[in-house]
């Protein structure tokens, strides 16, 4: 039994789709009479972040292939580019080889759509795993008349994709109405993202109720400084109603970095922080290290049905999280999560009165570690999709 995985990010790379694919593999690993091809880049999230990988790993029953791609930043040309190499590079990988099925992990569409391709053409089931609804983020990201041409083709790739898959996993139960009114002959999973090992050592290492008494106070975000975060909209107007009382500090790489920094100077803010993208233990360090975890999406009608990875870390560590989200995201903050606060994206009067209502403590989540554990969630995951290669259809 062969699976070939797809998946544009893979460890060591810094990003949600990394580290869920890889999550995944591990639990592949444990699988006797399973052999695994993982196809994926070697680690390009970030240009101002680089870690050492090889180009070709095999250790038991995974080999994994990481295809080097060209010098690319964060916009919409460099990203094509980079996936054109990526896909490219994948058929010829694949040619003239069997496997038994394509399971794909996607946020932008088009890993899915190859894996769609690709699956086709060797006959065998498709598996997706969803992060994002590309088409429905792309109708409110891109302006409007790039919009009406762009949205019908994308819908067509869509369609395409989707249609052609055995099982679809959406990481987000805000995706469901989208989908199921779409794709209503699909079999449908609901395996979410999650809280890694890492995150869980630094639960049970804890003690909890540990406030920081310190004159200022830090607000940490970190992750991605894109359109889809907004942090522009949002953190130069903050910090300076926050004054000096609080430093926010700013980990991450992204498409909007820079309108953020000619925002931030504009103000003459001196209480903001932006520092580059580091690896899992530093990113831990400052974790420990802040009195609120911070977290922001823009204000667009797609961003009401995601369900942001960072949740996961976020609430793992224990800290206050202030959170600018809406839709789906805000009631999971709200069943799940103790001592979080939502505000309406954007809004600072709204996120200022957030603030005011969390306890500046450290604290244990047991509840919220035990249902989310990563471990957890992927060996139910990756016995669904064996399941799968095993029947050649999955079971609705």
């Amino acid at each position: 039994m062969k699976i070939l995985v797809l998946s544009f990010y893979y460890y060591p790379d810094l990003c949600a789709g990394s580290f869920r694919c890889s999550s995944l593999v591990e639990q592949f690993r444990q699988q006797v009479g399973l052999e695994v091809e993982v196809i994926t880049t070697l680690p390009n999230r970030y240009n101002s972040y680089s870690s050492e990988a090889s180009e070709f790993e095999q250790a038991g029953n995974v080999v994994v292939h990481r295809i080097p791609l060209p010098s690319h930043n964060s916009g919409m040309v460099d990203q094509s580019k980079a996936f054109y190499s990526y896909q490219k590079q994948v058929k010829k990988l694949i040619a003239g080889k069997p496997y038994d099925m394509v399971f794909a992990t996607s946020s932008r569409l088009f890993t899915a759509l190859l894996g769609a391709f690709v699956a086709s053409r060797l006959k065998v089931p498709l598996y997706l795993d969803i992060r994002d609804i590309f088409v429905d983020t792309m109708k409110d990201v891109l302006s409007k008349p790039l919009s009406l041409v762009a949205k019908p083709v994308l819908g067509i790739l869509e369609n395409y994709t989707f249609s052609r898959a055995a099982t679809i996993n959406l990481v987000s139960e805000g995706f469901k109405d989208y989908f199921e009114a779409r794709y209503p002959d699909v079999c449908y999973r609901w395996y979410t993202n999650g809280i890694d090992e890492v995150f869980e050592r630094e639960f049970h290492s804890n003690n909890g109720n540990t406030p920081k008494d310190t004159a200022t106070k830090t607000l940490l975000y970190a992750g991605n400084i894109g359109e889809g975060q907004g942090l522009h909209t949002i953190v130069p107007q903050l910090a300076s109603k926050l004054g000096r009382d609080y430093v926010i500090k700013i980990i991450g790489d992204g498409g909007r970095k820079s309108e953020l920094q000619r925002a931030l100077a504009s103000l003459s803010l001196g209480n903001v922080q932006l520092l580059p993208p580091v690896d899992r233990s530093q990113l831990i360090e400052a974790y420990k290290n802040a009195d609120i975890l911070f977290l922001h999406l823009n204000d667009y009608p797609a961003f009401d049905k995601v369900l942001p990875s960072k949740i996961f870390e976020y609430g793992a560590m224990g800290k206050p999280i202030l959170a600018g989200v809406n839709g789906y995201s805000a009631k999971f903050l709200q069943k799940e999560v103790e001592n979080s606060a939502v505000f309406y994206p954007g809004n600072v009067e709204q996120a200022l009165l957030a603030i005011t209502s969390l306890e500046l403590q450290t604290q244990k989540r047991t509840g919220f570690i035990e249902k989310f554990r990563r471990e957890k969630i992927m060996k139910v995951m990756a016995a669904d999709i064996i399941d799968t290669v095993a029947k050649r259809e999955a079971i609705c």
